[in-house]
């Protein structure tokens, strides 16, 4: 049996572990748990009206999307993690009409975007009862993802398979055929490593003699606790500029996220991101008093970013047992699962195509 070692149990190593067989691998995750950005993020699954011009990363966002139904069977996710309930998008009056033509035209070819609908502004709030009344674009298919609530269940399953969860810094070295991860002056050999340390691959892979192109980036959000109890089955809202607005169970609504290019990995939650956030919400909402009376935190992390804003993963170097996954910037929680599965199958024996989803690895990775 093969050990393998996971550097960071974010989105994408906590489905890998899972995913791998435990017929044929040992394995043990190494997670510091600062700053990860999955854990403090809250997301939409809904991507297929985005306009970026990069169609491997839509290829891949589309199909990790339509990935949810499998992950929900494979890990039993209940809505506390997952749950699917459409997504409403708000744009000024005079732009719904186009972007409801384009959404139509993209359902011709995805299918699991579900009903597109331009919903009046008295539907809005039917859907949605705490925002004001304005029309919107509905997308039944859309989602929305509890970053930590999906680690912590995935955690739970990976340790009923046997896999070891170690929270602690590491360093990676080579030797011989093997890697050698040392963790507070313990150093364990491992067959596979696997760094999926979202922008601190950079500093993991540097010592093995390889340049990577990755920056950090800071995300703020805001989780309030209200008294709405039916906001399970409310719709997630893509709102006019950034900020997004997401519901959860027992009154948890969500709105944000940040995105710092400066602060980098800074982690300390700021007025000006609350300013910021809050501002932009409230001018959607009906009765914003509603929230100001309301007890909230903040989910603070790191993103991980290529030059090219475009995600990439597989062999660090052919042969050598060397994988690496990152850039997955503000679409984690979207491509993240999928990118895991595809590491499993390929580490598993069963590699499946994908190119389609990404440049060369050597576009992002390259030996100094």
């Amino acid at each position: 049996m093969k050990k393998v070692a996971i550097i960071g149990g974010g989105i994408i190593g906590m489905t890998l572990a899972n995913y791998l067989d435990p017929e044929q691998f040992q394995v043990t995750i190494y997670d510091s748990g600062i700053g990860q950005a999955t854990k403090a993020s809250a997301g939409i699954i809904s991507p297929w009206l985005s306009k970026r011009r990069n169609k491997k990363w839509y290829q891949l966002a589309k199909d990790g999307a339509a990935f949810f139904p499998q992950l929900v069977a494979d890990f039993q996710l209940d809505s506390t993690v997952y749950q699917q309930t459409g997504t409403l998008i708000f744009r000024k009056e005079e732009e719904l009409e186009a972007l409801y033509d384009f959404a139509k035209q993209r359902h011709i070819e995805t299918p699991e975007m579900g009903d597109v609908q331009l919903l009046s502004e008295a539907e809005t709030t039917a859907a949605l009862p705490l925002l004001k009344p304005r029309k919107s674009l509905k997308i039944s298919g859309g989602g929305k993802l509890d970053g930590q609530a999906y680690l912590t269940r995935l955690a739970q399953t990976a340790e009923e398979k046997g896999v070891r969860i170690i929270h602690t810094n590491v360093r990676i070295e080579r030797s011989g055929e093997q890697f050698i991860v040392i963790d507070n002056q313990q150093h364990t050999s491992v067959d596979i490593v696997i760094v999926t340390a979202g922008p601190a691959l950079k500093n993991l892979l540097e010592p093995l003699g390889y340049q990577v192109d990755i920056r950090p980036q800071k995300g703020q959000l805001l989780e309030f606790e209200t008294s709405h109890q039916s906001s399970h089955s409310w719709p997630v809202v893509m709102l006019d500029g950034e900020a997004d607005f997401i519901p959860f169970e027992n009154g948890k609504i969500l709105i944000g996220a940040t995105h710092e290019n400066e602060a980098k990995w800074d982690l300390t939650p700021t007025a000006a991101a609350f300013d910021q956030l809050w501002n932009h919400a409230q001018e959607f909402l009906i009765d914003p008093n509603t929230f100001k009376n309301s007890s909230y935190t903040f989910r603070v992390g790191t993103r991980a970013y290529t030059s090219d804003f475009a995600p990439f993963f597989g062999e660090v170097e052919s042969k050598i047992n060397l994988f690496a996954a990152s850039g997955l910037g503000s679409s984690g929680l979207t491509v993240g699962p999928l990118i895991g599965y595809l590491l499993a199958q390929q580490i598993n024996g069963t590699p499946q195509q994908t190119e389609h989803y990404q440049k060369p690895m050597t576009t992002y990775i390259q030996k100094m």
